[in-house]
């Protein structure tokens, strides 16, 4: 198994704790951020441990007033090929949880076009906007403050699931669409080498049902092409799993808080 020297694993409670320390860390990182660069940088994951997360951030009047709102820039990390107001939508989801109540402007939040019927297109137009936000050339990343993921209970994150070719995606590649068998349906995504420019990439994971995938990502061989979590490896930053003891039940290492 390998893994970056800056790997934390923490088992926490239940998914409420996950939410708490997830909503600390979260506001750590965006005034840390403006302290150092006057910005704070954030690509979203869907799901429903983040949609606790932005509601939290949003409804508990201590959080939401230590957030700099205006200096926040929100990205994506994946997307369905759905409209934006779409019950599936990652974003509808993030608009409704945290955009709408906290008051963030429409310039301050980047989206994926979900909705074009050219799954390509949405890719490629999120890629450059991408690359006119951060100032970078093709063949280089946008390094974003803080990269929330997810995992699924085969290992996949984001849009990057098993056996499909999101994982062996162009070098140059900042967002690709990515076909899911399994699923019926296509996806536009972050990459890996994307992801792996971030200063702090933060997991968060619940549910027992996870629990064999969680063991074999943290604690298993590295096969990626199985456990595309395992992709997830920051070349200059931080890697943080918070995981519930449903979920982190069969680990043998991870700090117990």
């Amino acid at each position: 198994m390998t893994g970056p020297s800056e790997r934390e694993v923490r088992i926490l409670p239940d998914a409420a704790a996950i939410t708490r320390r997830a909503a600390e860390l979260f506001v750590q990182a965006a005034r840390e951020a403006v302290a150092e660069y006057d910005s704070f940088t954030v690509a979203l994951s869907g799901g429903s441990t983040p949609k606790n997360l932005y509601s939290l951030l949003a409804d508990d009047a201590g959080l939401r007033a230590q957030l700099p709102w205006g200096k926040i820039h929100f990205f994506f990390g994946d997307e369905r090929h759905v409209p934006p107001d779409h019950p599936d939508s990652n974003f509808r989801m993030a608009n409704e949880s945290l955009f709408s109540k906290a008051l963030v402007k429409p310039s301050r939040i980047t989206r994926i076009k979900g909705e074009y019927a050219d799954t390509e297109k949405a890719a490629l137009e999120y890629e450059q906007a991408l690359r006119a936000y951060f100032i970078i050339e093709k063949g280089e990343f946008p390094r974003f403050d803080l990269v929330l993921l997810g995992m699924g209970d085969e290992g996949h994150t984001l849009s990057l699931f098993p056996g499909t070719k999101a994982l062996h995606a162009p070098a140059d590649r900042i967002v690709v669409r990515n076909w899911i068998g399994k699923l019926y349906t296509e996806r536009i995504t972050l990459t890996a080498p994307a992801i792996n420019q971030a200063s702090r990439v933060i997991f968060l994971v619940t549910r027992a049902d996870k629990a064999p995938a969680l063991k074999a990502v943290l604690e298993g061989p590295y096969e990626p092409e199985q456990l595309p979590a395992q992709l997830i490896q920051p070349a200059h930053g931080k890697l943080l799993w918070l995981v519930d003891q449903a979920a982190g039940a069969l680990l043998a290492t991870g700090i117990r808080d």
